[in-house]
């Protein structure tokens, strides 16, 4: 019996997992369509310009005006926008004219055009410019905040951060100010924490508007699996939320933990090293990417490879350009165009495509 159960569990996921198609917008000569993981053409050739799929839809531009599509390249809504959005909580923006509005998937108008500019809608409420000010709005339309902003983020966690004359600070959902405008600039929270700047100097609050780490840094990152990369002086290291250094500074540049390993700059050459400090993989590289699923984009000289996290070469440098893995698959480029290889090197997509984007997932 417990057999059985995991094979119809297997069988359940596999049927999920291949129910969903891999797409990802590729150019040929001028014109953009969609192709499959095999490389074929799901979506010919034909828009002038494309953006991924969100939602079921993905929007498109012939002769100068946005439309959207589905997966098998008919047109749901068909093109009459000067310019449109993605799709996000059921709802797209979509600008006529000077103003902007949402429709649904049937094309139809929920919100009339009426902004100067629309966001997408985040936790159902989305960011609207109205009169040089920014307000929130509901999914019919209602004003929750009134624009009364000069500028203002997405929310997150259920906070947003907003300017008010030349200072940064944060409301909530009923336009509340949870920390009040102070900041010359703020980040989104990660992990509990914003990044704020004062005094020309950065530095972390948490959701009470206190300082946790008080701002002392050139240049901040967010916190990324309990570690920041910071700037001190001329030289980056890492604090844990307490502020202190868990690596002294002493890289010429630093990017964000990623499954125990960052990259850092020594010099000219970009390394990895462990949470400890320590060079898992000693500088040598020009230029490097972020490990995925095991491996990693780096350069040598003028062209890259991957190597795995001991450092071997697992496919040797010969591409002009090339991207993390996604789902097994990574981008090349290769005499000036795009394609796709596996794990080993082998090329699962031949270099074919002068621009092209990474595969996104489909329902």
């Amino acid at each position: 019996m417990k057999r059985i159960i995991i094979s119809i569990t297997a069988l359940l996921l596999s049927t999920l997992l291949f129910s969903q198609d891999y797409l990802a917008c590729a150019r040929a000569d001028k014109d953009w369509g969609y192709i499959n993981r095999e490389g074929k053409w799901v979506i010919n050739p034909q828009f002038e310009h494309v953006k991924d799929f969100s939602e079921g839809l993905a929007a498109f531009r012939t002769n100068g005006e946005w439309g959207f599509v589905d997966k098998n390249g008919s047109y749901i809504v068909n093109p009459q926008f000067e310019d449109a959005e993605s799709f996000s909580g059921g709802l797209a923006s979509v600008k006529v004219g000077k103003e902007w509005g949402y429709i649904n998937k049937e094309g139809k108008y929920v919100i009339n055009p009426q902004f100067e500019y629309a966001y997408d809608f985040s936790e159902g409420l989305a960011q609207v410019r109205k009169n040089g000010l920014w307000g929130v709005i509901d999914a019919s339309g209602n004003y929750v905040i009134n624009p009364q902003f000069d500028k203002m983020g997405a929310f997150q966690d259920g906070l947003a951060p907003i300017l008010k004359g030349k200072e940064w600070g944060f409301i909530d959902k009923k336009g509340n100010y949870i920390i009040n405008p102070q900041f010359e600039r703020v980040r989104p929270f990660s992990e509990g924490f914003a990044r704020v700047r004062k005094g020309g100097e950065w530095g972390y609050i948490g959701k009470d508007g206190n300082y946790a780490v008080n701002p002392q840094f050139v240049h901040a990152n967010d916190f990324v699996d309990g570690l920041a990369a910071v700037r001190s002086g001329k030289e980056w290291g890492f604090v844990g939320k307490d502020g202190k250094f868990v690596i002294n500074p002493q890289f010429y540049n630093a990017r964000d933990f990623s499954g125990g390993i960052a990259a850092v700059r020594q010099g000219d050459d970009w390394g990895f090293i462990n949470t400890s400090g320590k060079f898992n993989i000693n500088p040598q590289f020009v230029d490097v990417g972020e490990f995925v699923d095991g491996l990693a984009p780096v350069r040598i000289g003028k062209e890259w490879g991957f190597i795995n996290k001991d450092g071997k070469y697992v496919v040797n440098p010969q591409f002009e350009k090339a991207k993390p893995f996604f789902n097994g698959m990574a981008m090349v480029k290769k005499n000036g165009e795009w394609g796709w290889i596996d794990k080993t090197g082998t090329y699962i997509i031949n270099p074919q495509f002068p621009n092209a984007k990474e595969f996104v997932i489909v329902k």
